[in-house]
Parts: structure tokens; sequence; C-alpha cells
């Protein structure tokens, strides 16, 4: 196994799985994209087991602080404790994140399961070397029926990947059926969004429900409706917006397979264009939802995405009555928690409203973060009373 040398290892000693190319002594010359290699200091002592990428500005993973090979046996202990993890919170595994990349300790790497099918995304060079072997692995360990790969992420464009979908296991039609709090969701492997589903929001629509009883309200860039769901089971009329026809077609499907197609309703449009022609009818409503995409996809972006989530917030608290309540979220790691809040003040003030926090909550526990990786703990959602 080749070597490389640091000549910055403060990261590294911290918990960090990452190693920036400027913390390499010497160029990346004699290795190919996900090539395994040993990490060395300066004084040549070992450091870790990792895999490299020449090209990218993450040039190094860490997989390992031991020197060991990584072979079937170290992928399937790796894996074996990831659902181990998930067990504990689910006994069943029913369906949810089993494999989180860099918190699990498989950088590159994420797998969901929905029922009987497993959705695989492999974003690095170094995992895709791994994917042949973390595929038999999963096969062992959970006996799926269908096997997808939704390589289709824009990480993959940094690791020189080519982007694609496909199927290992299975039929490209398999549309498994989901259980979330007694709620039924039919999932799209091949052609929803992320893996299908947003997982990572799972707990925080169960909170924000409890808060319900009855009332109309807004859920804002609505995707397939699981918040929806969660809100009319409560009693509550529910309008969803999205700019996706098949975003809302599936939003639909998912109302019918619970019995709320009476109190759901589907518009497809633009959310801003949306909230100002609510704002300019006077329409009021008791709760809404605010979870976009992430408009800070990475730190150059975040001046004008901190302008879109002010946006968006000072909106949606403008239709908002007296002791609504909002949901609001942002799935972008690059903006600070504290920017967060500060996002949400701000709209209140616009607003001349009080923006009461009742709880600030994070990604599902099946998306752990590694306390050393602030780059793991990305989701921020914030349950609010205006007052």
């Amino acid at each position: 196994m080749k070597h490389i040398t640091l000549s910055k290892t403060r990261r590294l000693a911290g918990g960090h799985l990452w190693i920036f190319s400027n913390e390499i002594a010497h160029r990346l010359t004699d290795v190919e994209p996900g090539e395994l290699v040993e990490v060395h200091n300066a004084k040549g002592e070992f450091l870790a087991v990792a895999y490299v990428n020449p090209h990218t500005l993450i040039a190094a993973r860490v997989l390992s602080r031991s020197r060991v090979a990584v072979d079937r046996d170290f992928i399937h202990a790796r894996l074996r404790r990831a659902l181990d993890y998930r067990r504990r919170l689910d006994p069943a595994l029913a369906h949810g994140r089993m494999v989180f990349g860099e918190a699990d300790l498989l950088p590159g790497l994420v797998v969901d399961k929905y029922a009987d099918t497993l959705v695989l995304q492999v974003q690095t060079a170094g995992m895709q070397r791994l994917a042949p072997m973390v595929i038999d692995c999963l096969e062992e360990l959970l006996s799926p029926d269908c096997v997808v790969l939704r390589n289709d992420s824009a990480f993959r464009d940094l690791e020189g990947l080519p982007r694609e979908v496909s199927v290992v296991k299975g039929g490209e039609d398999r549309r498994p059926i989901i259980s979330e709090d007694g709620l039924r969701f039919e999932i799209d492997p091949m052609h929803g969004q992320k893996t299908g589903f947003f997982l990572d929001q799972r707990e925080n629509r169960a909170a924000f429900a409890r808060l319900i009883d009855g009332g109309e309200g807004l859920d804002l860039f609505c995707y397939a409706g699981a918040w929806s769901m969660h809100l009319a089971a409560r009693g509550a009329r529910v309008t969803c917006v999205d700019g996706s026809a098949a975003a809302l077609e599936a939003a639909e499907r998912n109302a019918a397979l619970n019995a709320l197609s009476d109190r759901i309703r589907c518009e497809q449009g633009d959310v801003f264009a949306f909230l100002k022609k609510a704002q300019g009818d006077g329409a009021q409503y008791d709760f809404a939802v605010l979870d976009p995409p992430a408009f800070a996809k990475n730190r150059a972006s975040l001046r004008n995405a901190i302008k879109a989530y002010r946006q968006a917030n000072t909106a949606v608290m403008s239709v908002l009555r007296p002791g609504g309540l909002l949901a609001t979220s942002s799935c972008s790691y690059h903006l600070p928690q504290e920017e967060f809040l500060a996002i949400i003040q701000n709209a209140a003030g616009a607003q001349s409203r009080t923006a009461r926090l009742i709880e600030l909550r994070g990604q599902a526990r099946d998306h752990p973060s590694l306390v050393a990786m602030p780059e793991t703990r990305y989701l921020k959602c914030a349950l609010i009373e205006l007052v």
C-alpha cells in the first residue's frame, strides 16, 4: 500500500475524517482516484488508512485509524455495526437510513431501506471501488428483494464520476410502501428526490404534528406531502405547494393511501409567488411548514442563501395568524445554527412579530453525526409560535 505524508495533522488528530490537499506534504502524482493508502506524519509514523483522490479538495478520507486490510471482512463489520445502531432505534429495521457516510465510518456511502428495497448512493471514487463488496455484504445482512443505485448526485461530478441510476437487483417499477407513525407512504426509488423520501425529517414531522389540533395550514416545498399527511391526520386542512407536478402527484397518491384526500389540496407553483399572492389576498393560516431545498450548497453561495431564507421566512410569517405555528428548516450545512436563528428573528421583526422558540431540532437519529465533524450535522428545524 502506498503512503502519503501529512504536513498538518491537527484536524486528523482531532477526530476528523477528511484530509485536505493543503494538509499533504507532497503532490499526489502516483496515486489513482479511489486508491487505498496509508497516512503518515512527517516522522513516518502511521496515522490512518484512507482512500485518496488527487483531483479533489478533500484529497483523502479516513477509513480506519488502525493498520487493517480494507477487505470484505472489514466492510462487513462496518455495515453490521451501522445496522446494530439502527436496531436500537427500530428492532425491525423496517425502513430508514442504514448507513450515513462518515457518521458510520464509511465515507462516501449512503444506504436507505424502504421495506424490502435498498437504495444506495455512492458519492466518491474510493467508495466506488468498494461498492461491489458493499452490495455483497448488504445482500447477506439484509436480504433485500430490490437494490437500486442512485448515483445521480452532483457530488460525483467533483469526484470525476458519471451520474447514473441503475438497478442491481429487482425491477425498475418497484414502489415500496413504508409506514411512518401509522401513516403510509409510497416510495419511488428510481425517480424520487434523493433516494425517494426525506427520512431526516421523520422525527420533526411527528413533533410538529403533536402541536396541531385541526385548523388550516400550508406545506411549502411539500415534495411528496410527508408533513401534510401528519398534519391532516390531526384533523387539519393543508394546502401543499411545490413547483414539481410529479411531487404533487406523489402527494395526492399518499393522501389517497391514507384516506386524507378530503383534507389535502395541492397547488403547483413557485412558493414565493404563492405567498405573495396569499399576502395580497389577506389570507391567514393557523400553521405552516417551510422546508425548502438547500439554498446554500457551498460557502460561496451562503450570502444569497441567507437572503432567500430570510425572504421565505418573512413571507410565510406574514400569512400566519397570531399564535400561529411554524416549522421552518434549513438543510444547508454552510448555514450555521446561530445564523439560522438570526434569520428567523429578522423575519419576525420585519413583520413586527415575536417568534417564540418551542423547540430547536436536527436530523433524525438514524442520521447520526460525529462530534469531531460538524459537517455531519446539517439539518436545523425550528418549531416556532408567533406571538
